[in-house]
């Protein structure tokens, strides 16, 4: 790829995409709702059909070779946007909520329950050095994975033109302790760091994984755990988790951005009766629990 056109690259394949039918978005409307003065991004998806199809056409074609199917490996050339560099390539997401949502994939089959390495960062930071964006990792099917082949994704920013929603306010108010931040209105167990290096590739990734490890000791978390991790030019956020989703609303990445999405009405009320926080609350992991897996890990030693 080169320097400076990933983003006309990304804009052009869309719509070459768009126009042969690789690429199929589903529809959604927003409502923005409040809780403590904070806004959270609340899409509802209006025909998750297809996916969920393409879902079950997956299942049984596992079922029928006895094998895990695997979407990246091959992977759809229309939806191909980019070799990244000799570990990476990016593509678009099928199944898109958000324009121009790029998966940033391994060329080999890694699990993606397995820590983030220096080459993945290198990829992930090849694009974010061409446009701003929010990346995040699910690590594993509790913290929202639905893939097994190890993927990085990146959305443009701002998520939502003209309205801060959550994380821009939470930001506002980390509070930092030596080079871990925490949040106070987040009530369940998280870390963040700033990152300085954005434009250089190289020593953005050199960074990023030195940020990855030290949120990844402080949080007590290894290789298989499930978790969290966003990241944007500037900063470093990892959620550790407890479970895929709470009653029937499903949680990824990005509800700790505060963008939340729900299949319907009757989830939408869910999610209102309920409030975000207390979701995001019961599919993290307790301050508690962290500190008492801290103990253990202490008294092994």
């Amino acid at each position: 790829m080169l320097p400076g056109t990933l983003w006309a690259r990304v804009i052009e394949q869309t719509q070459h995409a768009l126009d042969c039918g690789a690429l199929r978005s589903i529809p959604t409307n927003y409502e923005i709702v409040e809780q403590d003065g904070v806004h959270f991004l609340v899409r509802i998806l209006a025909n998750l059909t297809r996916k969920e199809k393409a879902a079950q056409q997956q299942a049984q074609k596992a079922i029928i070779s006895g094998e895990v199917i695997n979407p990246f490996l091959p992977y759809e050339e229309d939806l191909f946007v980019a070799d990244l560099s000799e570990t990476h390539l990016c593509l678009l997401n099928k199944f898109n909520v958000v324009d121009y949502h790029l998966l940033i994939i391994t060329r080999a089959f890694e699990e993606q329950e397995s820590l983030l390495t220096l080459q993945d960062f290198l990829a992930l930071w090849i694009c974010l050095a061409e446009y701003d964006g929010l990346a995040f990792y699910n690590a594993g099917r509790n913290a929202g994975a639905s893939q097994r082949h190890k993927h990085l994704q990146l959305i443009p920013l701002p998520l939502l033109s003209g309205t801060a929603i959550a994380i821009d306010t939470w930001l506002a108010s980390a509070e930092f302790d030596g080079p871990i931040a925490t949040i106070p209105q987040l009530p369940f167990a998280h870390g963040l760091m700033r990152l300085s290096n954005w434009a250089q590739p190289n020593p953005a990734a050199e960074e990023t994984i030195a940020c990855y490890h030290t949120l990844l000791n402080q949080l007590n978390l290894k290789a298989g755990s499930a978790y969290n991790l966003l990241a944007t030019r500037e900063w470093l956020l990892m959620v550790p988790r407890s479970r895929e989703s709470f009653e029937s609303i499903s949680v990824n990445s990005l509800g700790f951005a505060g963008s939340l999405f729900v299949r319907d009405q009757a989830q939408l009320q869910l999610l209102k009766n309920q409030r975000p926080m207390t979701i995001l609350t019961q599919v993290a992991m307790s301050i508690a629990v962290q500190c008492d897996v801290a103990n253990v890990e202490v008294q092994k030693d």
